[in-house]
């Protein structure tokens, strides 16, 4: 197999007329492999799921931040297909990994998908190509799993293959900040492929930021959503604190948010969700205990966000029994299960819990949201309510878990007998609503909404 010199594959990348492979085509890939693709190079995507390799190759889309029109639109010009067989990576210049990186039930990180793709690729990508991992993980995983993978095949980093790391950045439901405008991690093992890595995102992203080196790279992305998750713990639990004096927690945040300078506003919420936030603590976590490294702030944080669910519940429970009404045999119903507003994602969404827990008390579950159809919990299959006003009057209390735009919030305030409202959205459209019974609890007189 003849190598490629940098010198070609630098210019391929830079003129736009890369094979550029793509190993995992989910909320990450399937996004990154159409900019790529809209680029104006050829793209071709990597899943195990001959579902959504099938879906994309007849022009169709899973992912909701991606319009099915333009998958067609690629899939047809024939800059973007798709396969399980990753013999398509044999004629690749480059590839990009990025799937997914779980945690086990003891929280210790899962990277089974990281090191199938890595060994898969090396098996048959060509010399002087490019391989980049954008997998959230751990300080020093690319060094550990994906340089040897291409070394037991007799391939030199930096020499034969090109190395590169770049932490994904999409936030599902983002319509101001896409792949194109927020601004992108980049590293290479050495000069010579960090500046293929540059040459590559270069042609989609507008601003680049290198780092020295990949452990780097790789833990600035687990320190942003530590940074987040850190935070939001703490406001969950000011949250416990001001509910106990009576007091609203969101008029507090909002006070203190005219304060210029030294404050960040986080606000509560039902709990933490999606893959990233609640799952990347535990990496490093997890890769700071090998080095006899303690992370109690970190570890404390996750305990206090997996228990809001529980708090929600138990909130739901005080305003049926305040009503004069038992949460086992009551009909509640969930507003939004998506882990976070205009989102179809419920990846580790609070709503999983909440929604187990309930059904455990012996409460009748259902929910409304117009961005997920259907929603499993252990086996418990719910659908979507699609008239909201009907759902609405047959409950006995509705739970708001994610303040999609896409839901009447008019309505609920109309037709809803009791709300627990854990993300403000009533208090922000009524803020008369938002005051009776520590703030984020609703009781409402009558189905026309006339408040207590």
């Amino acid at each position: 197999m003849t190598k490629q010199g940098p010198s070609a594959l630098l210019e391929k990348l830079t003129d736009r007329k890369a094979t550029i492979v793509i190993v995992g085509l989910g909320y990450v890939g399937l996004p990154l492999a159409c900019a790529l693709a809209e680029a104006g190079h050829h793209v071709v995507g990597i899943d195990t799921s001959r579902t959504r390799v099938g879906g994309i190759n007849q022009g169709r889309s899973h992912i909701e931040d991606v319009p099915a029109e333009q998958v067609q639109r690629l899939t047809e010009s024939g800059h973007l297909t798709a396969t399980t067989d990753y013999n398509a990576a044999r004629v690749a210049d480059a590839a990009i990994i990025a799937v997914p990186t779980p945690i086990d039930e003891f929280r210790v990180p899962d990277l089974t998908y990281v090191r199938s793709a890595a060994l898969s690729l090396a098996e048959v990508m060509p010399k002087g190509s490019l391989v980049i991992l954008e997998s959230t993980t751990y300080p020093g995983t690319t060094e550990e799993v994906l340089v040897p993978a291409f070394r037991d095949r007799g391939y030199m980093p930096g020499v034969d293959v090109y190395i590169g790391y770049s932490p994904e950045r999409i936030d599902p439901g983002n319509k101001t900040w896409s792949i194109h405008n927020t601004p992108k991690v980049v590293c290479g093992l050495t000069k010579g492929c960090l500046d293929a890595t540059i040459a590559l995102y270069g042609t989609i992203v507008e601003q680049l930021v290198p780092v020295s080196n990949i452990r780097t790279a790789e833990i600035t992305k687990l320190f942003e959503n530590i940074f987040r998750g850190v935070n939001i713990a703490l406001v969950n639990e000011f949250q416990v604190i001001c509910d106990a004096f009576g007091i609203d927690v969101w008029e507090v945040i909002h006070a203190c948010s005219t304060k210029p300078y030294g404050f960040t506003a986080f606000y509560p919420g039902p709990g933490l969700g999606g893959h990233c936030v609640p799952v990347d603590p535990f990496y490093l976590a997890w890769k700071a205990r090998q080095l006899g490294v303690n992370t109690e702030f970190i570890e404390l944080s996750g305990r206090v966000n997996a228990a809001m669910p529980n708090y929600v519940v138990q909130k739901v429970m005080r305003l049926l029994n305040a009503n004069h009404k038992a949460l086992n045999g009551s009909r509640v119903g969930l507003l939004g299960v998506a882990y976070k507003k205009n989102s179809s994602d419920v990846r580790e969404s609070p709503s999983i819990k909440i929604v187990e827990l309930l059904l455990q008390e012996g409460a009748v579950v259902s929910y409304h949201d117009p961005h997920v159809p259907s929603f499993n919990v252990n086996g418990h299959e719910l659908r979507s309510e699609p008239v909201l006003r009907n759902f609405l009057a047959s409950q006995d209390c509705a739970v708001v878990v994610a303040d999609h735009d896409a839901i009447d919030w008019t309505l609920v305030l109309q037709y809803a007998p009791m709300i627990i409202d854990t993300r403000n959205v009533l208090g922000r459209l009524s803020p008369l609503a938002a005051k009776p019974s520590q703030g984020s609890e609703r009781r409402l007189r009558s189905s026309r909404g006339e408040p207590a």
